[in-house]
C-alpha cells in the first residue's frame, strides 16, 4: 500500500514536472512589438545636429534594428507621423522637424525613412507598423517651431487650441476626409504590415473644456450629449479607416493600443474591475465597441501598471481585455520605462518578467508590445536579459488572422543538400530547395532543424533555425551545425498574413 501511495506520487511528480517543462517552453507563434518613439527624438533620430547627416540617421537605425533582433523582437511599431508630419517621402504633410531640425527640411543626402525602415525591419523577419497620431497637430504653441505654409496655419479653422498644443477638430467632416486621405497615403505607397494608432485621441484632460461647442452645436444635433458625440466622431474616423484600409490591401492590418482602461464597473457594469481614468469618457475612445465591431484587427492596451494595483490593476485589465476581444489579437502594451521607478510595485524587478508569465497564461492574449525602444535597449532592471535568454530565446512567427486570410501556400519541394558544398560539410551545412507552384503567394520560408533521433515537431519553437521574408530565397546555410552530428531538416512557407504551409520533405545529413 505504502509502496504503491510512494510509486504513485513519484508518476504524479514527474508529470508536473514534464508539464511544466511543457508550459515554459516559449510559444511558436507570439506578437512581439517594440515602439519607436520619434516625437521629442525619445528613440530615433537623435536630435539633429549639424553635421548630422542621412547616413548617420540610417546607421543609427540599423543598430537599433540589430539590438531588437537580438533580444527577439519581431514587430516594429514606427511613429511615422508624430504631430500632423511626416517621417516619409511620399505624402501631403511636411517633413517633420524630429528628422532634421525643421519643419519641412527634407533630410540630407535625401532619403526616404519608411522605405528604409521597412526593407531593413523585413530583412531581419520583422513586421513593420506605421504608427500615426491622428489628431495631434504641434506639441508646442511656439511659432517658430511651425512652418509658415503647415496646414495648422494655412487652414486653422480645422484645429483648436487645448493646453499647450494644437489639435485636429474631430468633429469636422473635412477633417475626417483630410485625415483619411493622408492615412491612405501611407497604406497605398509603402510595404507596411499594419497602420496602428495610440490612445492620443481627444486630449487628455486639462484643467478647461474642449472649445469645440460650436461644432458639436453645428453638426451634432442628433446626439444627446456632446460626450456622445465627440464618440461619435472618433468612431467614423475608425470605422471608414477599417474599410479603406483592408479594401486597398486584404493583407494589411489595422490596430489602436487604447488607454488601459476602458470603462471601470463603477461608470458601466460591463467595464473593468478598476477605478483609474477610463478612456471612454476622457478620450471619447470607445475601445471596446471597435473589437466588437471587427474595426481593428488588434488591440494593444497600455497596461503600464504593476500587479494588484489599486486603481488599475494589470492581471484584472489583462483578463478584461482578454474577456472583450471578440475573436481579435490582444497584444499587451508593456512600460518597460517604469522599470526603475522607486514606487508601488515596480520596486520588484521580477514585475515585468512576472508580467510576460501572465500574459501568456491566457489564450486570448497574442503578445506584447514595449514602449519604448531605448528602455529596452538599455535594459533597464536586465528586462532585456530576461526577453533575449529566456523568454524570446527562440524565434517565433507573428500569430495569424484568420479573418484576413487563411490559405496558406503549397509546400517547397525537393529539400536537398547543395552539392557544391559537398566536400566542405564540416564547415557548414546548405540545404536547397525548389519553390513550390503558385510561388506568387510565397512571402517568406521557415527553416527547422532536429538532432538525429529527435521526433518531428513543428510546434515547437527550438526547432526554428531561421525566419525569412525573402520569397525568393531558396538556400538556407546552417552556420550552426556542429561536424560529427547528423540533424533532420524541414522547410515550410509563409504567406504575408504568416499562415504556414505543410512541411516539404524531411532530409537528413551528417556533417563528417
Amino acid at each position: 500500500m505504502i509502496r504503491n501511495f510512494t510509486l504513485l506520487i513519484a508518476l504524479l511528480l514527474c508529470s508536473a514536472t514534464l508539464f511544466a517543462q511543457q508550459t515554459n517552453q516559449p510559444p511558436k507563434r507570439e506578437f512581439r512589438g517594440v515602439w519607436i518613439a520619434t516625437v521629442q527624438n525619445i528613440d530615433w533620430p537623435s536630435k539633429p545636429k549639424p553635421g548630422v547627416d542621412s547616413e548617420t540617421q540610417k546607421q543609427e537605425l540599423l543598430s537599433i534594428l540589430d539590438e531588437h533582433q537580438r533580444t527577439g523582437i519581431n514587430a516594429i511599431m514606427l511613429q511615422i507621423r508624430p504631430s500632423t508630419d511626416a517621417l516619409y517621402a511620399k505624402g501631403r504633410e511636411q517633413w517633420s522637424m524630429f528628422l532634421t531640425g525643421k519643419q519641412g527640411k527634407a533630410p540630407a543626402p535625401f532619403y526616404d525613412p519608411l522605405e528604409f525602415a521597412i526593407a531593413e525591419a523585413h530583412k531581419r523577419g520583422m513586421e513593420l507598423h506605421a504608427w500615426i497620431n491622428p489628431y495631434r497637430a504641434t506639441t508646442s504653441l511656439v511659432d517658430s517651431l511651425t512652418s509658415p505654409d503647415h496646414i495648422t496655419r494655412t487652414t486653422p479653422d480645422w484645429f483648436f487650441t487645448y493646453d499647450d498644443k494644437k489639435y485636429f477638430n474631430p468633429g469636422l467632416p473635412e477633417v475626417q476626409q483630410y485625415l483619411v486621405d493622408v492615412i491612405m497615403d501611407v497604406v497605398r505607397h509603402y510595404d507596411v504590415d499594419g497602420i496602428h494608432f495610440d490612445d492620443y485621441f481627444y486630449p487628455y484632460p486639462g484643467k478647461t473644456p474642449l472649445p469645440d461647442s460650436a461644432s458639436y452645436t453645428r453638426y451634432g444635433q442628433n446626439f444627446a450629449s456632446i460626450e456622445d458625440w465627440r464618440r461619435n466622431n472618433v468612431d467614423v474616423l475608425i470605422k471608414t479607416l477599417s474599410d479603406s484600409i483592408h479594401a486597398e490591401k486584404k493583407h494589411m492590418k489595422f490596430g489602436i493600443s487604447p488607454f488601459g482602461i476602458w470603462r471601470n464597473q463603477a461608470q458601466d457594469s460591463l467595464g473593468s474591475e478598476s477605478n483609474g481614468l477610463s478612456g471612454y469618457s476622457a478620450l471619447y475612445a470607445d475601445a471596446r465597441k471597435w473589437v466588437q465591431e471587427g474595426w481593428v484587427d488588434y488591440i494593444n492596451p497600455q497596461l503600464y501598471f504593476p500587479f494588484h494595483y489599486k486603481a488599475a490593476p494589470y492581471e484584472k485589465l489583462l483578463d478584461w481585455w482578454a474577456a472583450n476581444a471578440n475573436g481579435k489579437h490582444v497584444y499587451i502594451g508593456q512600460g518597460v520605462y517604469r522599470a526603475m521607478e522607486d514606487r508601488e510595485g515596480w520596486r520588484d524587478k521580477q514585475q515585468l518578467p512576472n508580467q510576460v508569465r501572465y500574459l501568456r497564461e491566457n489564450p486570448a492574449v497574442q503578445g506584447s508590445v514595449y514602449f519604448s525602444s531605448k528602455s529596452l535597449t538599455n535594459n533597464l532592471a536586465g528586462f532585456r536579459d530576461s526577453l533575449q535568454y529566456d523568454f524570446y530565446r527562440y524565434p517565433a512567427l507573428q500569430p495569424t488572422m484568420p479573418w484576413l486570410g487563411e490559405l496558406a501556400p503549397v509546400a517547397p519541394l525537393k529539400l536537398r543538400e547543395d552539392k557544391f558544398l559537398f566536400f566542405r560539410r564540416w564547415k557548414k551545412a546548405k540545404l536547397k530547395w525548389d519553390s513550390p507552384d503558385q510561388q506568387e503567394k510565397v512571402y517568406g520560408y521557415v527553416v527547422y532543424r532536429f538532432d538525429e533521433n529527435e521526433p518531428i515537431n513543428l510546434e515547437q519553437s527550438k526547432s526554428i533555425l531561421k525566419i525569412t521574408f525573402d520569397g525568393s530565397m531558396n538556400s538556407f546555410h546552417d552556420e550552426s551545425a556542429e561536424r560529427g552530428k547528423s540533424y533532420q531538416y524541414v522547410v515550410t512557407a509563409i504567406d504575408r498574413l504568416k499562415n504556414e504551409s505543410a512541411p516539404s520533405n524531411f532530409f537528413r545529413m551528417r556533417l563528417w
